[in-house]
Order: structure tokens, then C-alpha cells, then sequence
């Protein structure tokens, strides 16, 4: 179904019979109208029952009411119409940190009828092009702060970008009143589109629907947190995360509460904003936690309530060690940008330390052998799962058949079933890296370090690392190899780092002669993997 003047995000949907079952849609919390703007129920409904004074969008330097989200929003919406000539379903792309200018952006642009391309302040200019020539992005908006990189962005299909921050956007928003009738967009019309963890080469973008927005908000929350207007949320990841998106934007706003955005978070910010603001609900990877438990003695955090961790596999003694100095159960989850967020948890009363948990309300789960067959004696296997959001993958049918199978979503991730229903993480199915809860494809650091000069080839590979889950370690075969250098390794690391994300850089070279192949020239990744 088409909603949009522009119809790429629909056209390049997959076929319905490619895309997964969707389960639990009967329940009533997930019945929705045929017409729907999901910032309706996120931000206008509260102004309309007399919330607009309640507080929103908060930070060290100020804080935002609803009714100013609502405003600024508003008028964010008539720019985007009237002086860039938005057109329904248009891409538009946002390169901020954490901010509520971000925020205001980001409704703004589901008010105004387009679609939200939310994306990481350290992405770099080659990354932000192919982002930008994948999805058609026509417009964006950018913190003043990061334009450095947004001019070196070249793409033909790029119209405008506005920076904010440095007075362009707001000044264009004064010539405009505070009201906007939001566009009548369908329950099923795309609002955001999620890019996976590669962003060079051909990447995956995938879309989810107004609907999904509000069905995730009914899902985690409703399962784990219980959420009401009094909480205070915070977080480090970033909205141009779907993880941060939910935990640091949906979530408090769906149950009028408020969120404390930090644009550089750190566990010393984090543990300073829960003592000065009394922060009730905390959103952050086990990375974190563990740095976060060796500080927790030299803060005041008797506010906190609620812990959540995910974007990776949370280690028992992380748990373990936060319990036993805070009294505080981490809630540990699974989700993916394919599935918009947490499909997998636990809430306090059905927690089993070192497990992610059970599905949660809206999804089902099961662990599958290579033909799609359930295994039921507590093998590991895939993780297959279904319930009220799904993958769907833009203009990639490839992918999509590779995720989608036998009508559920498999995700990549190998899990075991115990006898009480509980998964458990094993490992994961493919070259991905998760370091600090960031996801980092192998393939996509080997194809920066290829084009460095004196790098002939390489192969990336995870190493377990105590401290971040995981690290980015790089083999490279030198075109020289008489260059050979601890001096050589450090260049290539800053030469890295301006070229791309800098948290994807190799943390660990090695310079080696040759790469182990298979006969037809693969790389073996894994005998690097057994090798170290």
C-alpha cells in the first residue's frame, strides 16, 4: 500500500510473502487505526489532556516541557514543508548527538510526512554518502558541531542541509507559529528506516512502520519496567541506535515521563545526572556496567530502579558484582535493528542471573537447526523469533530470504533452550564484532584497511577482551613487509580513525606474511580466531 508522494521506501519493501508472520497482533494493545502518526500518541496526545507543563527533554544545562517538544516540533515541521519543500515520504537524514534539538527533529520530521534516517555523530563523510545514495536521502539536519564532515558528504540526491545550533534552523523556525496538523500517514506507511552495522559497500537498510513504533513501546516497558509519569530516563546509546531510540526517546515519552540526554555520555556523567536529577530508569551496554559498579560507591544513585543492559551479551559476573553492590537486578535483553528493539528479557520477578531472559509479551522464540527444524533438548542453535515487528529489508531480497526463513526471523545469534523455557546466549553466528555495544562487521573494517597504501590485504577478526566484550583485531599483509613497525601500526590506527567511525578502528595488529585461505582463495577466519 502506497501512502507517500514519494513511494521508494514502499516500492522497495519486500513481498509480503518474504516478510515474517506477525504474531500476537489480535492482543488489544496492538490494534491500532487504519490512519496513524505514531507522534499523535508520542508527543500531541499530552498537550491535549493537559500535559504540556510536565516535564520532557532534559540536560545539565536546561530542560525541555512537552509543550515545547510540541512547539518547536510543530514549527521544525512547517520548515521542513515550506522552505526545503518536503515531500510525503521523502528520506530525511539526522547527524546529531544525543540533543532534544535531535529529538525535535525527529518528530518533526514524522509530522511533516517524511521518513526519519536517524544516524551516529561518529560516522564519517564515506560512510554518511552511502547512507545517503542507499536510502535517496533528499534532506538532512546536522549539529552546527558536526558540519565538518557533512560538507565533504558528495550525493546527487542530497537537496539541502540544515544545521541547528548555530542559529540556521532556529531562525528559520521563528517565522513560524507553534501549530501543524501532522501528515495522515497509515498505520502501515514507513516512518524509520535503521541501517544494520555495515555502512560501506551495499548496506541493509530496514524499515519499520508507524505501528511499530507504538508496539514496542507496549512490549519491553509494559514487560520490564513498568513505567510511569514520575520516571526519568537515561542512557548512553545514541538515537541513530533503535536501542537508544526506545530506551532515550519512545519509551519515556509514550508514559509521560521524562529522558536525560548527555551528547558525550560517560559513566562519570551518567553517575552524576542519577545523583543530581534522581534518575529512576537507566539504559546502557555491560561495558558500561562494569566501569559504572567500580564508581557506584562515590555516588548518591538511591533514585535508580530500573537497569537495563543489551547491545551485547551481559557477562554473569557483571550482574553479579552490580547486585552486590547496589541491591539493583540488571535487566539483560535481546533485540536487533531488524526487529526495532528487545524481543527477549526478564523482568524482576521472573529473573534468572546469566540468562537474556524469556520472550517478551508480543513475541515468541525458538531455537532451530540448519533446516529450520526446532531443537527441544537444549542444543544450541539458531534463535528464531516472531511476534509484532519483523524484518524487513529494503531492496534486498537477498537478505531478506538469508533472515527471514520458514516465516520467523533468525537473527544470526546462536542460543540454548533450558528446561524451564529460558534462552541463553552462546554466541554469534557470523563475523560481527560487539565491542562496547557497538556492532562492527569485520568485512566492513577489512574494506577501510584495504585502502590504506601500503596495506596489500587483511582479515578482521573479534578477540574476547575483559573490558569491552570484544576487540577489533586486524591481520595485514604489507606490500612491504620490510615496513613491518609498531610506528606503522600506529599510523595506520589514526589514518583509520579519520577515514571511519573511530570505534570501529583495530584496537590489535599483527602483521603477518600470508592469510589462511581456502582453495578457492576464502579467508579462514577462524584459524585466526584459533590462533590467538
Amino acid at each position: 500500500m502506497k501512502h507517500y508522494t514519494d513511494t521508494f521506501a514502499h516500492d522497495h519493501l519486500p513481498e509480503l510473502s518474504a516478510q515474517p508472520n506477525y504474531a500476537f497482533l489480535d492482543l488489544p494493545q496492538f490494534q491500532h487505526p487504519q490512519m496513524l502518526n505514531c507522534v499523535d500518541r508520542l508527543v500531541d496526545q499530552h498537550i491535549r489532556e493537559g500535559r504540556g507543563n510536565h516535564p520532557c527533554l532534559r540536560t545539565f544545562e536546561s530542560t525541555w516541557t512537552y509543550q515545547d517538544l510540541y512547539d518547536k516540533s510543530n514549527q521544525i515541521a512547517q520548515v521542513l514543508v515550506n522552505d526545503f519543500g518536503l515531500q510525503s515520504g521523502n528520506r530525511v537524514l539526522i547527524r546529531s548527538a544525543n540533543s532534544p534539538m535531535m529529538v525535535a527533529c525527529w518528530f518533526a520530521i514524522l509530522k511533516a510526512g517524511g521518513v526519519v534516517v536517524a544516524t551516529m555523530p561518529l560516522l564519517r563523510s564515506k560512510e554518511l554518502t552511502t547512507i545517503i545514495d542507499c536510502a535517496e536521502i533528499s534532506h538532512a539536519f546536522c549539529a552546527d558541531d558536526l558540519e565538518e564532515e557533512m560538507h565533504l558528504v558528495k550525493s546527487n540526491y542530497l537537496q539541502s542541509v540544515c544545521y541547528f545550533g548555530n542559529g540556521q534552523l532556529e531562525t528559520l523556525m521563528t517565522k513560524y507559529k507553534p501549530v501543524f496538523d501532522n501528515y495522515h500517514s497509515h498505520s502501515e506507511s514507513v516512518a524509520l528506516i535503521g541501517f544494520t552495522s555495515g555502512t560501506t559497500g551495499l548496506p541493509k537498510m530496514t524499515a519499520h512502520f508507524h505501528k511499530d513504533i507504538l508496539n514496542i513501546c507496549e512490549a519491553f516497558p509494559s514487560y520490564s519496567l513498568q513505567p510511569n509519569p514520575d520516571d526519568i530516563f537515561i542512557g548512553s546509546p545514541p538515537i541513530g541506535f533503535t536501542f537508544g531510540l526506545g530506551g532515550l526517546v519512545l519509551f519515556p515519552l509514550y508514559y509521560g515521563a521524562s529522558t536525560f540526554l548527555i551528547e558525550k555520555p560517560s559513566p562519570d556523567l551518567l553517575l552524576q545526572a542519577i545523583q543530581e536529577h534522581k534518575i529512576t530508569i537507566c539504559f546502557t551496554a555491560p561495558t558500561a556496567w562494569r566501569v559504572i559498579t567500580g564508581k557506584v560507591h562515590e555516588y548518591d544513585i538511591s533514585s535508580l530502579r530500573k537497569c537495563v543492559s543489551a547491545g551485547e551479551t551481559l557477562p554473569l559476573k557483571v550482574w553479579q558484582d552490580w547486585f552486590d553492590a547496589t541491591g539493583l537486578k540488571i535487566i539483560d535483553g535481546i533485540g536487533a535493528t531488524e526487529m526495532l528493539h528487545i524481543f527477549i528479557s526478564s523482568n524482576e520477578s521472573n529473573m534468572k542471573p546469566g540468562a537474556t531472559g524469556l520472550p517478551i509479551t508480543g513475541y515468541e522464540a525458538k531455537i532451530i537447526d540448519a533446516h529450520g527444524t526446532e531443537i527441544t533438548d537444549g542444543t544450541p542453535g539458531r534463535l528464531a523469533v516472531r511476534g509484532i515487528t519483523g524484518c524487513k529489508y529494503l531492496n534486498r531480497p537477498d537478505k531478506q530470504a538469508e533472515y527471514v526463513q520458514y516465516g520467523w526471523n533468525v537473527t544470526g545469534d546462536i542460543f540454548r533452550k533450558d528446561e524451564d523455557g529460558y534462552y541463553w546466549f552462546v554466541a554469534r553466528g557470523d563475523d560481527m564484532i560487539i565491542s562496547s555495544g557497538y556492532n562492527i562487521a569485520a568485512i566492513e573494517v577489512e574494506s577501510v584497511l584495504t585502502g590504506h597504501e601500503a596495506i596489500a590485504e587483511c582479515a578482521v577478526v573479534g578477540l574476547p577482551d575483559e573490558e569491552r566484550g570484544m576487540l577489533v583485531c586486524a591481520y595485514i599483509v604489507l606490500k612491504d613487509p620490510s615496513k613491518a613497525s609498531d610506528i606503522l601500526k600506529n599510523r595506520i590506527q589514526h589514518w583509520f580513525k579519520e577515514a571511519a567511525a573511530p570505534y570501529k578502528y583495530p584496537r590489535v595488529i599483527h602483521f603477518v606474511e600470508t592469510l589462511p585461505k581456502t582453495e578457492t582463495g576464502k579467508i579462514q577466519r577462524f584459524k585466526l580466531k584459533n590462533q590467538d
